[in-house]
Protein backbone atom coordinates (compact mmCIF):
# COMPACT_ATOMS: atom_id res chain seq x y z
CA UNK A 1 0.00 0.00 0.00
CA UNK A 2 1.76 3.13 -1.16
CA UNK A 3 0.56 5.11 1.89
CA UNK A 4 2.87 2.96 4.00
CA UNK A 5 5.89 2.90 1.68
CA UNK A 6 8.97 4.84 2.73
CA UNK A 7 12.25 5.02 0.83
CA UNK A 8 15.46 5.39 2.82
CA UNK A 9 18.77 6.16 1.07
CA UNK A 10 21.81 5.16 3.13
CA UNK A 11 25.06 6.93 2.38
CA UNK A 12 28.41 5.52 3.39
CA UNK A 13 31.49 3.62 2.30
CA UNK A 14 30.93 0.98 -0.40
CA UNK A 15 32.23 -2.45 0.72
CA UNK A 16 33.65 -3.01 -2.78
CA UNK A 17 35.19 0.27 -4.03
CA UNK A 18 35.29 1.98 -0.59
CA UNK A 19 33.95 5.25 -2.06
CA UNK A 20 31.36 7.38 -0.25
CA UNK A 21 28.13 6.85 -2.20
CA UNK A 22 24.45 5.99 -1.87
CA UNK A 23 24.35 2.32 -0.87
CA UNK A 24 22.01 -0.58 -1.47
CA UNK A 25 21.95 -3.93 0.40
CA UNK A 26 23.48 -6.82 -1.59
CA UNK A 27 23.49 -10.44 -0.43
CA UNK A 28 26.45 -12.61 -1.34
CA UNK A 29 26.37 -16.19 -0.04
CA UNK A 30 23.82 -15.12 2.62
CA UNK A 31 26.13 -12.33 3.81
CA UNK A 32 24.70 -8.80 3.63
CA UNK A 33 27.01 -6.21 2.06
CA UNK A 34 26.51 -2.54 1.22
CA UNK A 35 27.40 -1.78 -2.42
CA UNK A 36 27.02 1.37 -4.49
CA UNK A 37 24.90 1.01 -7.65
CA UNK A 38 27.96 0.74 -9.94
CA UNK A 39 29.54 -2.10 -7.95
CA UNK A 40 26.16 -3.82 -7.65
CA UNK A 41 25.80 -3.85 -11.46
CA UNK A 42 29.36 -5.16 -11.89
CA UNK A 43 28.65 -7.95 -9.39
CA UNK A 44 25.45 -8.84 -11.27
CA UNK A 45 27.39 -9.39 -14.50
CA UNK A 46 30.15 -11.47 -12.90
CA UNK A 47 30.19 -15.03 -14.18
CA UNK A 48 28.52 -14.30 -17.54
CA UNK A 49 29.84 -16.33 -20.46
CA UNK A 50 31.15 -14.71 -23.63
CA UNK A 51 28.44 -12.98 -25.74
CA UNK A 52 25.99 -13.54 -22.87
CA UNK A 53 24.06 -10.52 -21.59
CA UNK A 54 21.66 -9.88 -18.74
CA UNK A 55 18.93 -9.21 -21.32
CA UNK A 56 19.48 -12.67 -22.84
CA UNK A 57 19.33 -14.30 -19.42
CA UNK A 58 16.13 -12.40 -18.57
CA UNK A 59 14.61 -13.54 -21.86
CA UNK A 60 15.54 -17.16 -21.09
CA UNK A 61 14.04 -16.84 -17.59
CA UNK A 62 10.78 -15.50 -19.05
CA UNK A 63 10.69 -18.39 -21.53
CA UNK A 64 11.16 -20.94 -18.73
CA UNK A 65 8.47 -19.18 -16.69
CA UNK A 66 6.10 -19.46 -19.67
CA UNK A 67 6.73 -23.20 -19.93
CA UNK A 68 6.02 -23.63 -16.22
CA UNK A 69 2.72 -21.75 -16.64
CA UNK A 70 1.79 -24.07 -19.54
CA UNK A 71 2.46 -27.15 -17.41
CA UNK A 72 0.45 -25.64 -14.56
CA UNK A 73 -2.45 -24.88 -16.93
CA UNK A 74 -2.62 -28.57 -17.99
CA UNK A 75 -3.58 -29.44 -14.40
CA UNK A 76 -6.25 -26.73 -14.34
CA UNK A 77 -9.25 -28.96 -15.00
CA UNK A 78 -12.01 -27.49 -12.82
CA UNK A 79 -12.93 -24.24 -11.04
CA UNK A 80 -13.69 -24.01 -7.32
CA UNK A 81 -17.21 -22.62 -7.86
CA UNK A 82 -17.99 -25.58 -10.14
CA UNK A 83 -16.96 -28.04 -7.43
CA UNK A 84 -19.09 -26.09 -4.94
CA UNK A 85 -22.27 -26.09 -7.05
CA UNK A 86 -23.87 -28.82 -4.95
CA UNK A 87 -23.00 -27.10 -1.70
CA UNK A 88 -25.87 -25.21 -0.14
CA UNK A 89 -25.52 -21.45 -0.48
CA UNK A 90 -25.16 -19.29 2.60
CA UNK A 91 -28.04 -16.95 3.30
CA UNK A 92 -27.62 -13.28 4.04
CA UNK A 93 -26.72 -12.73 7.68
CA UNK A 94 -26.35 -9.73 9.95
CA UNK A 95 -23.32 -8.93 12.10
CA UNK A 96 -23.31 -6.06 14.57
CA UNK A 97 -20.65 -4.00 16.29
CA UNK A 98 -20.60 -5.14 19.94
CA UNK A 99 -17.65 -3.07 21.20
CA UNK A 100 -15.89 0.08 19.99
CA UNK A 101 -12.40 0.64 21.38
CA UNK A 102 -11.30 4.27 21.54
CA UNK A 103 -7.93 5.48 22.76
CA UNK A 104 -5.61 5.93 19.83
CA UNK A 105 -4.93 9.50 18.71
CA UNK A 106 -4.28 8.62 15.08
CA UNK A 107 -4.71 5.88 12.44
CA UNK A 108 -4.85 2.31 13.77
CA UNK A 109 -2.42 0.32 11.62
CA UNK A 110 -2.29 -3.20 13.10
CA UNK A 111 -3.85 -5.46 15.74
CA UNK A 112 -3.54 -9.02 17.02
CA UNK A 113 -5.50 -11.27 19.39
CA UNK A 114 -4.13 -13.01 22.46
CA UNK A 115 -4.62 -16.78 22.64
CA UNK A 116 -6.91 -16.22 25.67
CA UNK A 117 -9.56 -14.93 23.16
CA UNK A 118 -10.12 -11.84 25.27
CA UNK A 119 -7.14 -9.51 25.15
CA UNK A 120 -5.69 -7.90 22.07
CA UNK A 121 -2.94 -5.50 21.09
CA UNK A 122 -3.13 -2.62 18.61
CA UNK A 123 -0.61 -0.17 17.16
CA UNK A 124 -1.12 3.23 15.62
CA UNK A 125 0.39 6.12 13.72
CA UNK A 126 0.36 8.05 17.01
CA UNK A 127 3.35 5.93 18.15
CA UNK A 128 1.34 4.09 20.82
CA UNK A 129 0.83 0.37 21.35
CA UNK A 130 -2.19 -0.50 23.52
CA UNK A 131 -3.21 -3.81 25.13
CA UNK A 132 -7.01 -4.00 25.47
CA UNK A 133 -9.56 -6.12 27.30
CA UNK A 134 -12.04 -6.62 24.47
CA UNK A 135 -14.86 -7.60 26.88
CA UNK A 136 -14.75 -4.41 28.97
CA UNK A 137 -12.94 -2.13 26.42
CA UNK A 138 -10.49 -1.21 29.21
CA UNK A 139 -6.86 -0.44 28.37
CA UNK A 140 -4.57 -2.78 30.33
CA UNK A 141 -1.19 -1.54 29.10
CA UNK A 142 0.08 1.28 26.89
CA UNK A 143 3.54 1.81 25.42
CA UNK A 144 4.77 4.92 23.64
CA UNK A 145 7.25 3.99 20.92
CA UNK A 146 10.18 6.22 19.95
CA UNK A 147 8.70 6.66 16.46
CA UNK A 148 5.33 7.21 14.80
CA UNK A 149 3.85 4.76 12.26
CA UNK A 150 3.99 1.61 14.42
CA UNK A 151 2.96 -0.65 11.53
CA UNK A 152 3.35 -4.06 13.15
CA UNK A 153 2.32 -5.64 16.45
CA UNK A 154 1.86 -9.22 17.65
CA UNK A 155 0.87 -11.09 20.81
CA UNK A 156 3.16 -13.89 22.05
CA UNK A 157 1.53 -17.36 22.18
CA UNK A 158 1.86 -17.43 25.99
CA UNK A 159 0.14 -14.05 26.32
CA UNK A 160 3.09 -12.82 28.41
CA UNK A 161 4.68 -10.50 25.84
CA UNK A 162 3.96 -8.33 22.82
CA UNK A 163 6.14 -7.36 19.88
CA UNK A 164 5.92 -4.21 17.76
CA UNK A 165 7.84 -2.00 15.35
CA UNK A 166 7.60 0.39 12.43
CA UNK A 167 9.62 3.31 11.14
CA UNK A 168 12.36 2.64 13.71
CA UNK A 169 13.35 -0.37 11.54
CA UNK A 170 13.32 -2.54 14.70
CA UNK A 171 11.11 -5.18 16.26
CA UNK A 172 10.89 -4.63 20.01
CA UNK A 173 9.51 -7.13 22.54
CA UNK A 174 7.82 -5.98 25.78
CA UNK A 175 7.05 -8.47 28.60
CA UNK A 176 3.60 -8.04 30.14
CA UNK A 177 2.90 -8.24 33.89
CA UNK A 178 -0.17 -7.88 36.11
CA UNK A 179 1.19 -4.57 37.44
CA UNK A 180 -0.50 -2.00 35.20
CA UNK A 181 1.61 0.83 36.66
CA UNK A 182 4.92 -0.80 35.78
CA UNK A 183 7.19 1.02 33.33
CA UNK A 184 7.11 -1.34 30.33
CA UNK A 185 9.61 0.75 28.34
CA UNK A 186 12.31 -0.13 30.90
CA UNK A 187 11.94 -3.84 30.06
CA UNK A 188 11.96 -3.32 26.29
CA UNK A 189 14.16 -5.68 24.29
CA UNK A 190 15.18 -4.84 20.71
CA UNK A 191 15.18 -8.16 18.86
CA UNK A 192 15.22 -7.52 15.11
CA UNK A 193 17.00 -4.87 13.07
CA UNK A 194 16.22 -4.24 9.39
CA UNK A 195 17.59 -1.64 6.98
CA UNK A 196 14.12 -0.23 6.32
CA UNK A 197 10.76 0.01 8.10
CA UNK A 198 9.21 -3.02 9.82
CA UNK A 199 5.92 -3.88 8.07
CA UNK A 200 4.84 -7.09 9.87
CA UNK A 201 5.85 -9.38 12.71
CA UNK A 202 4.60 -12.68 14.12
CA UNK A 203 5.77 -15.00 16.88
CA UNK A 204 6.31 -18.60 15.82
CA UNK A 205 4.68 -21.35 17.89
CA UNK A 206 6.75 -20.30 20.91
CA UNK A 207 7.76 -17.02 22.56
CA UNK A 208 11.39 -17.71 21.69
CA UNK A 209 11.36 -16.90 17.96
CA UNK A 210 9.83 -14.10 15.94
CA UNK A 211 9.35 -13.65 12.21
CA UNK A 212 9.56 -10.18 10.66
CA UNK A 213 8.91 -8.57 7.26
CA UNK A 214 10.37 -5.27 6.13
CA UNK A 215 10.43 -2.53 3.53
CA UNK A 216 14.00 -3.62 2.73
CA UNK A 217 12.48 -6.48 0.70
CA UNK A 218 13.36 -9.27 3.13
CA UNK A 219 11.81 -11.45 5.83
CA UNK A 220 13.83 -12.74 8.77
CA UNK A 221 13.61 -15.19 11.67
CA UNK A 222 15.11 -14.04 14.98
CA UNK A 223 15.89 -15.52 18.37
CA UNK A 224 14.06 -13.37 20.94
CA UNK A 225 16.44 -13.99 23.85
CA UNK A 226 19.72 -13.22 22.07
CA UNK A 227 18.45 -11.08 19.19
CA UNK A 228 20.44 -13.29 16.82
CA UNK A 229 19.39 -13.64 13.18
CA UNK A 230 18.50 -17.32 12.65
CA UNK A 231 17.40 -17.22 9.00
CA UNK A 232 16.86 -14.60 6.30
CA UNK A 233 14.53 -14.89 3.33
CA UNK A 234 15.42 -13.12 0.07
CA UNK A 235 13.30 -13.18 -3.09
CA UNK A 236 10.96 -10.20 -3.09
CA UNK A 237 12.07 -7.38 -5.39
CA UNK A 238 10.24 -4.63 -3.46
CA UNK A 239 8.88 -3.88 0.01
CA UNK A 240 7.42 -6.88 1.86
CA UNK A 241 4.12 -5.71 3.38
CA UNK A 242 2.68 -8.79 5.11
CA UNK A 243 3.31 -12.34 6.29
CA UNK A 244 1.42 -15.20 7.93
CA UNK A 245 2.65 -18.36 9.61
CA UNK A 246 1.28 -21.78 8.62
CA UNK A 247 -1.39 -22.82 11.17
CA UNK A 248 -0.14 -26.33 11.98
CA UNK A 249 1.64 -26.84 15.30
CA UNK A 250 4.78 -27.99 13.53
CA UNK A 251 4.34 -25.37 10.83
CA UNK A 252 7.68 -24.70 9.20
CA UNK A 253 6.38 -22.57 6.36
CA UNK A 254 5.04 -19.05 6.06
CA UNK A 255 3.64 -16.88 3.28
CA UNK A 256 4.59 -13.29 2.46
CA UNK A 257 3.27 -10.63 0.08
CA UNK A 258 4.57 -7.28 -1.07
CA UNK A 259 4.82 -4.37 -3.46
CA UNK A 260 6.22 -6.61 -6.22
CA UNK A 261 2.67 -8.08 -6.57
CA UNK A 262 3.98 -11.52 -5.57
CA UNK A 263 2.95 -13.91 -2.80
CA UNK A 264 5.69 -16.34 -1.77
CA UNK A 265 5.72 -19.44 0.43
CA UNK A 266 8.94 -20.06 2.37
CA UNK A 267 10.56 -22.93 4.25
CA UNK A 268 11.66 -21.51 7.60
CA UNK A 269 14.34 -24.16 8.15
CA UNK A 270 16.20 -23.77 4.84
CA UNK A 271 15.35 -20.15 4.02
CA UNK A 272 14.33 -21.28 0.54
CA UNK A 273 11.30 -20.11 -1.39
CA UNK A 274 8.99 -23.09 -1.92
CA UNK A 275 6.27 -21.53 -4.11
CA UNK A 276 5.52 -18.18 -5.73
CA UNK A 277 2.26 -16.75 -7.10
CA UNK A 278 2.06 -13.67 -9.30
CA UNK A 279 -1.52 -13.00 -10.42
CA UNK A 280 -2.33 -9.75 -8.58
CA UNK A 281 -2.08 -6.50 -10.52
CA UNK A 282 -0.95 -4.31 -7.62
CA UNK A 283 0.60 -4.39 -4.11
CA UNK A 284 -0.40 -7.32 -1.87
CA UNK A 285 -1.37 -5.79 1.48
CA UNK A 286 -2.43 -8.90 3.39
CA UNK A 287 -2.03 -12.69 3.32
CA UNK A 288 -3.73 -15.27 5.54
CA UNK A 289 -3.57 -19.07 5.63
CA UNK A 290 -6.73 -21.15 5.29
CA UNK A 291 -7.41 -22.93 8.65
CA UNK A 292 -6.27 -26.30 7.27
CA UNK A 293 -3.00 -24.81 5.99
CA UNK A 294 -3.58 -26.12 2.44
CA UNK A 295 -4.36 -22.71 0.94
CA UNK A 296 -4.06 -19.01 1.62
CA UNK A 297 -5.92 -15.83 0.72
CA UNK A 298 -4.49 -12.45 -0.27
CA UNK A 299 -5.87 -8.92 -0.43
CA UNK A 300 -4.49 -6.34 -2.83
CA UNK A 301 -4.66 -2.74 -3.98
CA UNK A 302 -6.11 -4.10 -7.26
CA UNK A 303 -9.48 -4.32 -5.39
CA UNK A 304 -9.51 -8.14 -5.38
CA UNK A 305 -8.98 -10.92 -2.89
CA UNK A 306 -7.66 -14.21 -4.21
CA UNK A 307 -7.43 -17.79 -2.97
CA UNK A 308 -4.38 -19.92 -3.78
CA UNK A 309 -4.33 -23.71 -3.35
CA UNK A 310 -0.83 -24.86 -2.32
CA UNK A 311 -1.42 -28.45 -3.43
CA UNK A 312 -2.65 -27.46 -6.88
CA UNK A 313 0.04 -24.73 -7.00
CA UNK A 314 -2.32 -22.17 -8.50
CA UNK A 315 -4.97 -19.53 -7.93
CA UNK A 316 -8.39 -21.13 -7.51
CA UNK A 317 -10.73 -18.19 -6.82
CA UNK A 318 -11.05 -14.42 -7.18
CA UNK A 319 -13.33 -12.44 -4.88
CA UNK A 320 -14.31 -9.17 -6.54
CA UNK A 321 -17.20 -7.08 -7.82
CA UNK A 322 -17.33 -4.32 -10.41
CA UNK A 323 -18.73 -2.01 -7.74
CA UNK A 324 -15.63 -2.52 -5.55
CA UNK A 325 -13.10 0.04 -6.73
CA UNK A 326 -10.85 0.39 -3.70
CA UNK A 327 -8.06 -1.87 -2.53
CA UNK A 328 -8.35 -4.63 0.08
CA UNK A 329 -6.08 -3.88 3.03
CA UNK A 330 -6.64 -6.92 5.26
CA UNK A 331 -8.12 -10.43 5.03
CA UNK A 332 -8.89 -13.28 7.43
CA UNK A 333 -10.88 -16.55 7.44
CA UNK A 334 -13.63 -17.68 9.77
CA UNK A 335 -12.71 -20.64 11.96
CA UNK A 336 -14.49 -23.08 9.60
CA UNK A 337 -12.86 -21.54 6.53
CA UNK A 338 -16.24 -20.99 4.82
CA UNK A 339 -16.15 -17.18 5.18
CA UNK A 340 -13.49 -14.71 4.13
CA UNK A 341 -13.57 -11.30 5.83
CA UNK A 342 -11.91 -8.47 3.90
CA UNK A 343 -11.38 -4.86 4.96
CA UNK A 344 -11.28 -2.23 2.21
CA UNK A 345 -10.10 1.33 1.70
CA UNK A 346 -13.71 2.45 1.04
CA UNK A 347 -14.41 2.09 4.83
CA UNK A 348 -16.32 -1.23 4.44
CA UNK A 349 -15.79 -4.87 5.34
CA UNK A 350 -17.00 -7.41 2.79
CA UNK A 351 -17.80 -10.99 3.81
CA UNK A 352 -17.27 -13.57 1.05
CA UNK A 353 -18.48 -17.15 0.68
CA UNK A 354 -15.14 -18.87 0.05
CA UNK A 355 -16.63 -21.79 -1.93
CA UNK A 356 -19.24 -19.95 -3.98
CA UNK A 357 -17.17 -16.80 -4.52
CA UNK A 358 -20.17 -14.60 -3.75
CA UNK A 359 -20.46 -11.73 -1.29
CA UNK A 360 -22.82 -12.66 1.56
CA UNK A 361 -22.62 -9.49 3.64
CA UNK A 362 -21.20 -5.98 3.72
CA UNK A 363 -20.46 -4.26 7.03
CA UNK A 364 -20.48 -0.50 7.58
CA UNK A 365 -19.45 1.52 10.62
CA UNK A 366 -15.90 2.74 10.19
CA UNK A 367 -15.48 6.34 9.06
CA UNK A 368 -12.17 5.85 7.27
CA UNK A 369 -10.30 3.04 5.55
CA UNK A 370 -10.13 -0.34 7.31
CA UNK A 371 -6.44 -1.06 7.85
CA UNK A 372 -6.41 -4.31 9.84
CA UNK A 373 -8.78 -7.20 10.56
CA UNK A 374 -8.37 -10.38 12.63
CA UNK A 375 -10.78 -13.17 13.66
CA UNK A 376 -10.57 -14.14 17.34
CA UNK A 377 -8.92 -17.51 18.17
CA UNK A 378 -12.29 -19.12 19.08
CA UNK A 379 -13.97 -17.78 15.93
CA UNK A 380 -16.86 -16.09 17.77
CA UNK A 381 -15.92 -12.53 16.77
CA UNK A 382 -13.53 -10.49 14.73
CA UNK A 383 -11.89 -7.13 15.32
CA UNK A 384 -11.20 -4.45 12.73
CA UNK A 385 -8.95 -1.40 13.04
CA UNK A 386 -9.31 1.75 10.98
CA UNK A 387 -7.78 5.07 10.06
CA UNK A 388 -10.74 6.58 11.97
CA UNK A 389 -8.61 5.95 15.15
CA UNK A 390 -10.94 3.17 16.47
CA UNK A 391 -11.19 -0.61 16.67
CA UNK A 392 -14.52 -2.44 16.42
CA UNK A 393 -15.39 -5.92 17.66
Amino acid sequence: MCDQTFLVNVFGSCDKCLKQRALRPVFKKSQQLSYCSICAEIMATDGLHENETLAALKSEAESLKGKLEEERAKLHDVELHQVAERVEALGQFVMKTRRTLKGHGNKVLCMDWCKDKRRMVSSSQDGKVIVWDSFTTNKEHAVTMPCTWVMACAYAPSGCAIACGGLDNKCSVYPLTFDKNENMAAKKKSVAMHTNYLSACSFTNSDMQILTASGDGTCALWDVESGQLLQSFHGHTADVLCLDLAPSETGNTFVSGGCDKKAMVWDMRSGQRVQAFETHESDINSVRYYPSGDAFASGSDDATCRLYDLRADREVAIYSKESILFGASSVDFSLSGRLLFAGYNDYTINVWDVLKGSRVSILFGHENRVSTLRVSPDGTAFCSGSWDHTLRV
